[in-house]
């Protein structure tokens, strides 16, 4: 090994404040506006929640329940049949009345902070695509994430977390493509943790050095700061070796501060009892102590795979909902008495909907769950200068397809961006002779959900 080879292995070791041109790229940075919100919650309920089952009513669903679709025989993913109307109840909930399933009663009691937009749609009825179009802005693999795209835009406050930090129990369908960075600087890639431990020492498996106290790591640093200093000085441009430095001085960093941050147990059991003892639970509770120190973007994946995708029975959604449900409301309640949920904004979503028609799987024996839905379905919005208590467009009379005020995932993106301070069309970078945006050539502002 010559001495460029190993001034290269130990330019991917600890950095250190020394060097600070490196660093500025992590700071936080001016937005191109006066924001609403600062920081940003995405709930991300994998596999496709139903919305006619949630937060779309449908009466005529109902009543036409084991009828045929009317019109032509619509193509689904799998063979659909008749329409089935929703085995639950939806009730009138808050001072706003907006009709709320029963099988989110807490969330319903929250309802008044929350914007429903019920006329999502999006172009693709396959998991991989529309989570890449969710996450990413895209259908294909290959573009950085939504906190990829907000942590390069505004940085970060606090230099001793992640700025951009992914809870999930295990990996969702396409994994870690979902929050990567891509072609933008790899320290804006999502930092993954596997929510499945309470201990924080389990949890954030390597934090500690168990070889080296924190002094004689700081005089390791202080070499390893020297030696990459004077080789960026001779390299110049490094983006691949300026990254490493950062991400592995913020790891240093980790050491004190992560714990903390990611100890559940200093709450209160009542505290952990209202969000419940779930792995979605526990994920948004670690989000709003993330949230509290400063973390720009945390993303909750609900479990591990698709766990929302009920191809063979719709009451697993009552199941998937008593876990949802008390972990989405307590984080909401949170955020609003310590004074937070005005300047975050809380995304709950997922890839799509699911149809108001029984799924045929051609089996000898039906069974009473939904196919994918791509024309139609819901996302909630919540905080960050977003109006609360309100529905924002329609699908149609059985919740199939966007009939009113039709809202793409970029305009979605678009509308967190704005109440961030940023112009989405304006964050770009340019990469392989063009320049890229998160909401590719599209993407509308919904100014009729901001207060």
């Amino acid at each position: 090994m010559n001495r460029r080879e190993l001034l290269q292995q130990l330019g991917c070791g600890f950095g250190s404040v020394g060097l600070a041109g490196v660093l500025e790229g992590a700071a936080a940075r001016a937005p191109h506006f006066a924001p609403k919100a600062k920081q940003v919650i995405f709930l991300y309920l994998n596999g496709g929640m139903s919305q006619v089952d949630t937060f779309d009513p449908k009466p005529e669903l109902t009543r036409r329940h084991g009828e045929p679709m009317p019109g032509p025989k619509i193509k689904t993913d799998r063979a659909s049949g008749n329409l089935m109307r929703s085995p639950f109840a939806f009730r009138h909930c808050g001072q706003s009345g907006v009709e709320v399933s029963e099988i989110f009663p807490r969330l319903g009691a929250m309802i008044d902070e929350v914007c429903v937009i019920r006329s999502m749609h999006t172009d693709n009825g396959n998991h991989g695509p529309s989570m890449f179009m969710m996450n990413c802005g895209h259908q294909l693999a290959g573009r950085p994430s939504m906190g990829s795209w907000i942590t390069y835009g505004l940085g970060s406050d606090n230099q001793n977390l992640p700025g951009y930090v992914v809870l999930c129990p295990g990996l969702p369908v396409m994994g870690a493509q979902l929050w990567s960075s891509a072609f933008l600087p790899n320290r804006y890639q999502g930092v993954y943790v596997r929510n499945t431990e309470k201990d924080p020492e389990k949890l954030l498996q390597n934090i500690r050095n168990q070889s080296l106290t924190p002094a004689e790591q700081q005089r390791q640093l202080g070499l390893l700061d020297r030696l990459n200093g004077l080789y960026l000085k001779r390299l110049g441009d490094a983006p691949q070796l300026e990254a490493a430095i950062q991400s592995m001085e913020v790891a240093f960093r980790m050491q004190t501060e992560a714990p903390a941050a990611f100890d559940i147990g200093q709450e209160s059991e009542e505290v952990r009892d209202r969000y419940g003892d779930s792995e979605f639970g526990r994920g948004c509770l670690m989000a709003r102590r993330l949230i509290e120190r400063g973390v720009r973007m945390v993303q909750v994946y609900f479990g591990n795979f698709q766990p929302w995708d009920s191809h063979d029975d719709i009451m697993a959604h009552a199941k998937l909902a008593a876990q949802a449900d008390p972990a989405i409301a307590s984080l909401l309640q949170d955020l609003k008495s310590r004074g937070l949920l005005s300047q975050t904004v809380v995304m709950i979503s997922s890839e799509f909907g699911r149809t108001p028609m029984i799924q045929n799987s051609g089996l000898e024996k039906l069974g009473n769950g939904r196919d994918h839905n791509v024309p139609g379905f819901t996302a909630l919005l919540a905080g960050g200068g977003v109006k609360g208590g309100i529905t924002y467009g329609a699908t149609d009379d059985f919740g199939f397809k966007a009939v009113e005020k039709p809202v793409h995932p970029h305009d979605l993106h678009a509308t967190v961006l704005h109440q961030l301070g940023i112009d989405h069309t304006r964050l770009t970078y340019r990469y392989s002779g063009r320049d890229y945006r998160l909401t590719d050539v599209a993407g509308k502002v919904l100014t009729g959900i901001l207060a």
